[in-house]
């Protein structure tokens, strides 16, 4: 069993020289919410889910909120690391490649590009639908040369204009390769989310994992 205080639930795929996926959820949401989507966006790539630490009704989230909805970006400095943690015990063990591509959706993709800008070193790519910026200051974005998709959506009424063009500014300004698209669309992923996502995936340069990963237990 890990010693981190995230849920989580892991799919092993056939294709196992691809680097595996780690999936974040979105607010309300749980480990098991994105599975299905990963599987459309690379058939045969292994999964990781997780579960967001702070309860928020029926669900979860990654971090907390300021009561006018604004990133409590303390908690969220806080909570980067334990999940940074988490990645490289799995990888340590094992479970995962290295390293793999982080997946996330609103709640997840603001903490996935919290990972991104304070631990690149984990990660091999990452893949943001809706997110923000999640720290207002440039100096808090680590250098990286890590290839990031990001995906808005036209009519999110949960984002304000130009919050994932700041976030893609932000992360160009640190070496990162960003691509930044904007879809007809409101908050919820679509499937031409998806498409843009494979179309990404398939034309860009992602190490391999070795084609015989240790086995682990969970």
């Amino acid at each position: 069993m890990s010693s981190s205080p995230h849920r989580w639930v892991f799919e092993t795929g056939s294709d196992t020289a691809s680097p595996p996926f780690v999936l974040l959820h979105g607010s309300y949401g749980t480990e098991a919410d994105l599975l299905p989507m990963a599987d459309r966006l690379a058939p045969g790539a292994s999964r990781l889910g997780v579960r967001g630490t702070v309860a928020l009704g029926d669900g979860y989230s990654f971090f907390r909120r300021h009561p006018d909805r604004r990133v409590d970006e303390a908690d969220l400095r806080a909570r980067v690391p334990v999940l940074a943690d988490l990645v490289r015990e799995l990888t340590d063990r094992g479970l995962l490649a290295k390293p793999p591509v982080v997946v996330g959706f609103s709640n997840g993709a603001i903490m996935a590009a919290a990972l991104l800008a304070a631990c690149p070193e984990v990660l091999v790519g990452a893949i943001l639908f809706r997110p923000l910026s999640p720290f207002t200051a440039d100096a808090l974005y680590r250098r990286s040369t890590v290839p990031v998709l990001i995906v808005d959506g036209a009519q999110d009424r949960r984002r304000d204009p130009g919050d994932g063009r700041r976030l893609a500014e932000r992360l160009s300004v640190a070496g990162v390769a960003v691509t930044h698209r904007v879809l007809p669309a409101g908050h919820a992923i679509t499937a031409e989310d998806e498409e843009v996502a494979r179309d990404w995936l398939g034309a860009i340069h992602l190490p391999h994992a070795s084609p015989e990963p240790r086995g682990v237990p969970r």
